[in-house]
């Protein structure tokens, strides 16, 4: 497609680029961008160059923050006895959304997938395993998806952790669909589902 302007072909290009957006629908928003008021577009641009340049993870639980430590991590009236491991930053607001939930959370940044090339190594098993070395935590909660990778990484967890005796393993209820990623759950069922959670069992 030829365009009229460099930095219009420019813009499209780049905004192509993001997830779920081809160059018919990276078009039609610029060319919205160039037909708002300039403030508009002025403060989504600086909005974003933030997102990149001032967003970052919590030290605690690699959940996303504006400093350090996260608000959630910093809470002192969230209990520090409970630990709710996800795979994901849209596991802890889907989770948070319930309001059922009133420990801390660690964020693995994923699941064990050998489809995907992604290991053990990848993913923030250390920070786990360093959270139970500190002898706070008395329950670990794993709240992954109800996939096979999901089952996997929860598997692999419990392995490597359960010689911390003095810690429980549970996992949220199966209200969530076999298949199902955490974030996708509604409230309710995600609510119930971290409410009547079970002991975590080693399949045999």
């Amino acid at each position: 497609m030829d365009y009229p302007s460099i930095v219009l072909a420019k813009a499209v290009e780049e905004i192509s680029g993001l997830p779920g957006i081809g160059r018919k629908s990276a078009l039609r928003l610029a060319l919205h961008l160039i037909r708002q008021p300039k403030n508009y577009p002025l403060a989504l641009a600086q909005s974003i160059e933030k997102l990149v340049t001032e967003v970052q993870y919590c030290k605690e639980c690699h959940n996303f923050s504006d400093s350090d430590c996260c608000g959630i991590c910093s809470n002192v009236h969230r209990s520090p006895h409970l630990l709710c491991v996800v795979e994901d930053v849209r596991d802890v607001m889907a989770i948070e959304n319930t309001g059922k939930y009133t420990g801390k959370y660690l964020v693995l940044g994923g699941r064990i997938s050998p489809i995907e090339g992604i290991g053990p190594s990848q993913l923030n098993i250390r920070a786990l395993e360093n959270k139970l070395k500190e002898d706070t935590v008395k329950e670990v909660i794993f709240a992954l998806s109800a996939t096979m990778e999901g089952d996997t990484t929860a598997y692999y967890l419990y392995k490597k952790m359960k010689t911390f005796s003095s810690v429980k393993f549970s996992s949220i209820a199966r209200g969530i669909s076999v298949g199902d990623e955490l974030e996708y759950a509604d409230e309710i069922s995600l609510g119930r589902s971290i409410l009547n959670r079970q002991p975590y069992e080693e399949k045999t």
